[in-house]
């Protein structure tokens, strides 16, 4: 299937207004709904978006999982039966929005930017995730098919887990959480390039070596973008006063904000890193230029005597009396070898070559 990116016109529309904003896609929206408690538990996958709507005020946690947020019709479904605002509906729909926090009167609403390695192309791809996290309820919308969420579900799946015996709010905490750790895998891997550039620079740097440091430069830029809001966010959700966190999970949230804070330090680091390489290859670029230049100067001043003398004797006058002398090519030669012996065994001296 071929993707097609394009970015839908709003200017001039009233707040509000219900437009999809990110790359076309084409096929269905998918459904996956866990519903579980301490006793109980269940996943499927459904078809239709009013499959989903027998899960409103229901006494189990449950999460919806919508892969998808291309036909609009579909989201604005779902935020009519889950009582969503219509801004919040145009938010979910922008995927070219910051990450952010908006605390509303029955829910809590997260945007999250969810960053993975892309191996084909050897280069980061950024996807918007958003969380309507509310009483018994997480829902989570997806640009496409494909996240960090295996591990959280796998705790769902397994009927001892502590996620299990929790409360929804415990459930966006190990989502947001897993989104986070992949944050690690991504710098981890982003230090393995960083390393290898590090070590060509010592000993062979090529004009590819300057490309490569500054694509990772820009992906440093679009992590801090991605990644620095999140720390606010965090900060915001852990001293928030609300009755959809409990007491329990403010402890779990100030550990991922510690991560957060970890990540970010790492980021800036890097960026450290990439300037110093960056100006470690222009001094290496310049010294080479200076080595280069050096060589053409000895060589052009050993050369400037004997021109000099070459000079003299090419002169075309009648009267010279070298010229007749039979001896006069051979001594001629040799005074302009020891004149360049003489030079190059100076420059040798002074350490110049």
């Amino acid at each position: 299937m071929t993707n097609i990116f394009k970015r839908s016109s709003k200017a001039g529309l009233p707040p509000g207004s219900l437009i999809h904003v990110g790359e076309v896609r084409e096929g269905r929206v998918r459904f996956t709904i866990f519903d579980y408690d301490k006793s109980h538990f269940s996943e499927k996958e459904v078809e239709n978006v009013e499959e989903c709507f027998r899960y409103t005020d229901n006494k189990t946690v449950t999460w919806i999982n919508i892969d998808g947020i291309h036909q609009v019709d579909v989201i604005e479904k779902i935020g009519l039966n889950f009582g969503l605002t219509s801004l919040v509906l145009e938010d979910i729909l922008n995927t070219n929005q910051r990450p952010k926090l908006e605390d509303f009167e029955n829910y809590i609403y997260v945007v999250m930017k969810m960053i993975s390695f892309d191996e084909k192309v050897n280069e980061l791809t950024t996807e918007q995730v958003s969380f309507i996290l509310a009483p018994n309820l997480v829902i989570s919308f997806q640009e496409r098919i494909g996240d960090t969420f295996d591990p959280v579900r796998g705790r769902l799946r397994a009927p001892k887990g502590r996620i299990r015996k929790m409360d929804a709010d415990y459930l966006a905490y190990a989502l947001i959480d897993s989104i986070v750790d992949n944050y690690f895998i991504i710098l981890e891997k982003i230090g393995e390039k960083i390393d290898f550039i590090e070590e060509e620079l010592v000993t062979d740097p090529t004009p590819d070596t300057l490309t490569t440091i500054h694509e990772l430069k820009r992906e440093m830029i679009s992590l801090k973008r991605s990644i620095w809001p999140l720390r606010e966010i965090l900060n915001s959700l852990r001293m928030m006063e609300s009755s959809l966190i409990m007491d329990s999970t403010h402890v779990y949230l100030k550990d991922v904000h510690d991560h957060i804070i970890q990540i970010i330090d790492t980021i800036e680091t890097y960026k450290e890193m990439l300037s110093g390489m960056l100006d470690i290859y222009l001094s290496s670029l310049s010294n080479k230029m200076n080595e280069v230049m050096k060589v053409l100067t000895l060589v052009a001043t050993i050369f400037i005597p004997l021109t000099f003398i070459a000079g003299v004797y090419g002169m075309n006058f009648q009267h010279m009396p070298e010229l007749g002398w039979k001896w006069s090519y051979p001594v001629v030669w040799l005074i302009m070898i020891s004149v360049g012996m003489s030079m190059v065994l100076y420059f040798k001296k002074m350490k110049w070559i």
